[in-house]
């Protein structure tokens, strides 16, 4: 594959790339790249974290990129997850990967580490304090973002050095490229900023977008994070997600009560569901309505898609069972994986008795 191709599907997952030319000239002078991305096991996986995830790191494989996913679970202890309780944290690591191996994550070609094993190593922490010590501690704060934290929240000690140790697995995993979310994008920055002052190199960011959460935004801040993050999918709020084990009715019920205005494209999380997730699993969408209604309607692209519903042509509670019936299609083989698996089965049950904390 030509470097205009790999760069095609790198655009295709990043939001934001920084930067471009950065990513091009890599392409150009390294055949296997080494990108990675992280995961506080925290609780039940969102669709998000799962059927999302699966086909924005499928496609940096395709584009010739080795993967490494952290499976971050000291970190999810700094950041209380799971009450703080660190076997059950990496048990919910464990149920991760089950979930990743059933949503067509192509998992045989991902470099799966733990945190617990990357902190034994004396030059983690050389790192991480030579980060520390070349960064300011309000440029330290300014990253709480990345735990979900709003601006202005009381955070303990343990999450003021957390961006920190953050920083430090791009250069102790040899990571040319972070490829995380939007939300991560502080952190990523700080890694360009700190890695050349302290002898090491300038990585690639290529952050993907964040699907919003079902519910109304609530928000009151003038902050456009601090909306974001209160649209954020959440696991202490069932219903603003699609979990990777939620049943078909489940799927229907929260779809059906989402937020999804009238011809507005803008914060409508019902919309971003096709554009990040069912266009890119399925390539097209087809919406079965009553003749009275018009009949059954096809969209080749989420653009196509989006002209009709701002137009008014597609009714909000069409498009919602539209949504919902290809969403139920995407989590079959994760149903089906942790009903016929014990393994997984006594894993998802494990989670789904656990107390999630935020």
């Amino acid at each position: 594959m030509d470097t205009a191709k790999r760069m095609e599907l790198i655009r295709s997952v990043g939001e934001e790339i920084v930067t471009e030319s950065e990513l091009k000239e890599l392409l150009e002078t390294k055949s296997r790249p080494v990108a990675y991305d992280g995961f506080e096991p925290s609780g039940k996986m969102h669709i998000a974290q799962g059927v999302m995830r699966a086909i924005n790191i499928n496609k940096m494989i395709k584009a010739g990129v080795r993967f490494k996913m952290l499976i971050a679970d000291w970190f999810a202890y700094m950041n209380n997850k799971m009450g703080g309780d660190i076997e059950a944290i990496r048990k919910v690591g464990d149920y991760y990967v089950e979930v990743w191996k059933a949503c067509g994550m192509d998992t045989d070609k991902i470099e799966f580490i733990w945190s617990n094993d990357l902190i034994k190593e004396t030059e983690y922490w050389e790192t991480a304090l030579r980060i520390a010590k070349a960064s300011s501690v309000n440029r330290i704060v300014r990253c709480s973002q990345i735990m979900g934290r709003k601006s202005g929240e009381s955070l303990s000690a343990s999450q003021i050095f957390y961006p920190c140790m953050q920083a430090a697995d791009v250069f102790r995993l040899g990571c040319d490229i972070t490829q995380l979310g939007m939300d991560q994008r502080k952190v990523n920055m700080l890694a360009r900023e700190v890695g050349p002052k302290i002898g090491f190199w300038k990585p690639v960011v290529v952050n993907h977008h964040m699907i919003l959460g079902l519910s109304k935004p609530t928000s009151t801040s003038k902050n456009p994070e601090d909306i974001l993050l209160d649209m954020k999918m959440s696991k202490s709020k069932p219903d603003s997600a699609i979990f990777m084990h939620d049943t078909a009715e489940e799927v229907k019920r929260k779809i059906r009560k989402a937020y999804c205005p009238e011809k507005q494209v803008d914060l409508n999380p019902i919309l971003e569901y096709c554009r990040y997730m069912i266009f890119d699993k399925f390539g097209s969408m087809t919406i079965e309505r009553p003749d009275k209604f018009g009949g059954d309607v096809s969209f080749q692209n989420h653009s196509e898609l989006e002209s009709a519903y701002i137009r008014g042509d597609l009714h909000p509670m069409d498009l919602k069972n539209g949504v919902a019936d290809y969403l139920n299609r995407a989590l079959e083989p994760v149903r089906k994986h942790f009903d016929k698996n014990t393994k997984a089965k006594k894993l998802c049950d494990f989670v789904d008795k656990c107390r999630i904390t935020r």
